[in-house]
């Protein structure tokens, strides 16, 4: 497994070795072992699998406040997306600093996100199948949002109407929100 740096702290890009014949192809997406040798400890325990009909579906900018906060580890299993990610953690060097990397079936690209980020993707394709571990429940009570426009972060994402849900289009702004994570 390749497993690549961004500009943002503690992000990384996974990049699975994929291994091929005339059957098709086989690969490792996701190995505890693996991981542990590069000092990246995660022991995920929920496994989401979302689809979208369409292109230009935006889902997020979401987050889990406080002790229900959820690392992630990413990826697009058809067609392709957008995915961003945002450091909210107060006092990380990459603080409101925003990554965006395109995740497609056939780059098999994944991408890791700890704990204290804003996570949303925007599909560029039509009918996306978008699958996520994480590494603490989902709780209700703790499920939030922010404005995927947010001014204060500038995120390009590329597109000026994106089909969003009821909830995400109406999600507070930074300012009105009460996200707080610590590096």
């Amino acid at each position: 497994m390749n497993i690549i740096k961004t500009e943002l702290l503690d992000v990384y890009i996974l990049e699975p070795k994929v291994l091929g014949d005339s059957r098709g192809w086989f690969m490792e997406s996701w190995s505890k072992k693996t991981m542990e040798e590069v000092g990246l400890n995660y022991e995920f325990v929920q496994d989401n699998h979302s689809f979208s009909a369409q292109k230009g579906t935006l889902r997020g900018l979401h987050y889990q406040k406080g002790d229900a906060a959820q690392a992630k580890l990413v990826r697009c299993a058809k067609g392709a997306v957008l995915d961003v990610a945002v450091d909210m953690r107060e006092g990380s060097p990459t603080y409101k600093k925003w990554i965006a990397v395109e995740l497609t079936k056939e780059n098999g690209r994944q991408l890791l996100i700890p704990r204290g980020f804003l996570h949303g993707f925007l599909t560029l394709t039509d009918d996306v199948e978008f699958l996520y571990k994480a590494d603490n429940y989902y709780d209700l009570n703790a499920d939030r949002n922010i404005i995927w426009n947010e001014k204060e972060l500038n995120i390009n994402w590329g597109i000026d109407n994106p089909i969003v849900s009821d909830r995400d289009a109406k999600a507070p702004h930074l300012s009105d929100s009460d996200i707080y994570f610590k590096y």
